[in-house]
């Protein structure tokens, strides 16, 4: 199995600092920042990069407001992944509400006609041999929706979004 993505959502300045690279630090530098953050938490997991592609057609490029969903924003830990032992993408408020407003323009049936685990194994898409047939509709669709949720909330308070790959 490979990475699994999860994302949570914080304030544009924390505890008065608005660096996103010192709030990463800040946040994901404690061993429980997933318990401490819960109530902002979601967790895509292992189907990260097959939600990519499903939401823009490519495994890793795509137009903003739809890869900023998944792949899109700011690497934050392009020379401190080894410190915090994750990679952190930055995705700012004002990148987080055009993508809410995508997410909830965008129905998971407009999506979902581009689900075909061959196809995806084939563009490289990572854990594309583990899906089948029935995880479209229980897999990515709660996920899809769940996203939509997530970002529209985000939007609602102003809050930045961090992606969180390990």
């Amino acid at each position: 199995m490979g990475l699994a993505m999860s994302y949570l959502r914080v304030p544009p300045v924390l505890e008065g600092e608005p660096d996103p690279g010192r709030i990463a630090r800040h946040v994901f530098g404690d061993a429980n920042w997933r318990r401490r953050g819960a109530a902002e938490l979601f967790e895509l997991g292992w189907a990260w990069q097959a939600m990519h592609y499903l939401v823009t057609g490519d495994p890793w490029e795509g137009r903003q407001p739809e890869a900023d969903v998944v792949c899109g924003g700011r690497l934050l830990t392009e020379d401190g992944a080894d410190e915090l032992g994750m990679d952190v993408i930055y995705l700012a408020p004002d990148r987080v509400k055009p993508t809410a407003d995508h997410l909830t323009a965008t129905p998971f049936g407009k999506v979902a006609g581009r689900y075909d685990p061959a196809a995806m194994g084939r563009a490289g898409v990572q854990d594309a041999g583990r899906l089948d047939g029935a995880a479209r509709d229980k897999l990515f669709r709660p996920a899809y929706e769940g996203l939509t949720a997530f970002f529209q909330a985000a939007a609602a308070e102003g809050q930045s979004v961090y992606k969180v790959m390990a």
